[in-house]
Formats: structure tokens, sequence, C-alpha cells
């Protein structure tokens, strides 16, 4: 395909404004998300894949960790297996859990992997089970009772919390050069598996890690104002004052919750970035606009 003057000259000032960002984060850590829309229409898929082989190949260290709420949803329904949930939490009894690491450390990862190795990576799936990845313990979920008066446990399965992120298989495969791609399935003391959210899974990686970025790709603009208006380049106290004054509320909050534990803990900067945007990932990374909101740990 022959190009004319004009769209030459456009790649070469793209390539050339993309460098400092290259050249900031080769051989940083950054741990990416993936799911909501991005996850379902094959173009963003297909986007999301390059972007990633990209980051690979210029000398960033991307770590891929995946959702799949949907299909796991889809799946269960056609078992006729009723689906409910407590919180926004799915109650993962043992059935639902062996469609769970079916869907999940089977076919979504294995997608996944396909079209990051069809797009020129190298990339491995995993889920937490190997190796040790991800040591899980149950997750305790409480409510207040009907009569208000006191509050009780409520059993929701097989859903876990990340206790432990075991470091040793993700830094082999980063310095073999493969991509990791990881289903949030951990396992407990006992052998038992647990379903963990992904936005968790993902923050506790890059927590460890002391990764430069965390990215969680969604299906909003980012975080908006009182006013509509997407909030960007926030610190991690107005982060919290932004909670207290009721502008992150509801299902917004553990997922921005996730994002400033790990920024508080060490991760350089947090991202809630609009993965409905063509090539997302990389407008992130190599623009000072980027298109969602970011959260860091810097003096701004």
């Amino acid at each position: 395909m022959s190009l004319d003057r004009n769209a030459a000259s456009n790649i070469a000032k793209v390539l050339t404004e993309a460098l400092p960002y290259i050249q900031r984060f080769t051989n940083k850590t950054i741990v990416v998300k993936f799911g909501g829309n991005a996850m379902i229409d094959q173009d963003l898929k297909t986007q999301f894949a390059r972007d990633i082989v990209l980051m690979k190949l210029v000398g960033m260290n991307p770590i891929v960790v995946h959702g799949g709420g949907p299909q796991i949803g889809d799946l269960l329904k056609r078992l006729q297996i009723e689906s409910r949930f407590v919180d926004g939490m799915r109650v993962t009894d043992t059935a639902t859990m062996d469609v769970v690491e079916m869907v999940l450390g089977g076919t979504v990862n294995k997608e996944i992997v396909s079209l990051l190795n069809t797009n020129g990576g190298k990339a491995v799936g995993l889920t937490g089970k190997d190796g040790g990845l991800i040591r899980a313990k149950k997750l305790k979920v409480t409510q207040k009772s009907p009569d208000m008066a006191k509050t009780e446990i409520i059993d929701i399965g097989h859903v876990g919390e990340v206790e432990h992120i075991s470091t040793d298989v993700l830094d082999m495969l980063v310095n073999s050069d493969f991509i990791p791609v990881i289903a949030p399935i951990g396992v407990g003391p006992d052998g038992a598996s647990y379903n963990i959210n992904a936005d968790l899974v993902a923050g506790k990686v890059a927590e460890v890690l002391k990764a430069e970025k965390l990215m969680l790709l969604t299906n909003i603009e980012g975080l908006l104002d009182k006013s509509g208006k997407v909030l960007t380049g926030l610190s991690t106290k107005q982060v919290d004052g932004l909670i207290e004054d009721g502008t992150i509320y509801g299902g917004m909050l553990p997922k921005i919750g996730c994002a400033l534990d790990a920024v508080k803990a060490g991760v350089t900067s947090a991202h809630i970035i609009d993965g409905r945007v063509p090539h997302a990932v990389l407008l992130e990374i190599f623009t000072d606009t980027g298109v969602g909101t970011l959260i860091t740990n810097k003096t701004l």
C-alpha cells in the first residue's frame, strides 16, 4: 500500500511524538484489566491485542488480567443454572464455579491468548492456580438482617479475595519476552477454587510488582464530577475527598477503591479508561490527554 506525502508525514509525526513516552516506559510493568465492551466487540478486541503487542515490542512489560462476567452468565443460562447476586457479586456454588473455571480459565483466556499471538505477540494464559500465582481466601459478605438490629454473614460460595500473589511465574514470563494473560481464579489453602473480581486481581498484581501503571478498561468515559465532566489528573487525597463528598458512589466505588489502593501501595498511576474508544490503551500511554481518569501518587 502506497502512502501520499501528507499521510506519511502524519505517521512520522505520531511516531516522533510517541518517542518520549516509549523511552519513559521502557522496561516498566503495565498491568491492564481487560473487560467491558472491549472484550465483546470484534474490532475493539483486535485493536486491544495490537496495542498490547506493540507495547511489548517497544520494550514495555504488559500483563493482562481479564474478566468474563457476561460470558459466564450466557453459559449458565444455556445450562439452566440460575444466577444470583449479592451486592453485585455472583453467588458461586460448586456447579457455578465449574462454569466459571471453564469460561474464565478456558474459553475467554485462550481467546485472548490467541488474539495476542495472531497479532505477533507471545502470550501465555494462566489462572491463579498455575504455580500458586493467586492464593485466595473465602470472601465474607455482611448485610443488615431484615430487622436492621444486627448484621449477618452471607455465604456466597466460591467467591474469594486475594490473600497473596506469587511473582515467580510472572517474573519468569516477563523476562522471557512473554505476555502473561491472567484469569482471576484463585486457590484456597484446601485446594478449593475461588472466583475473584478481576479489578481486584489486577490491582494486587500491580501492587506486588510495583507497576508503573494499572489500567482498568470500562464502559464509561472515566470518573465523572457532579456535572458529568470527566475528572483526571487526580491525587489520592483528591480521590478520598470525592468519596467523602459523594461524587464517587455506588458501582463506581469498588473500581475506584481498587485503583486508589494500588496507587497508595506504590503503583505510580492508575487509569480508569474508556474501553469503547479504539486503541484506548495506546492513547492513554502515548498522549498527554488520554481517554479517561488518571490517579497518581505523585504531587500534581
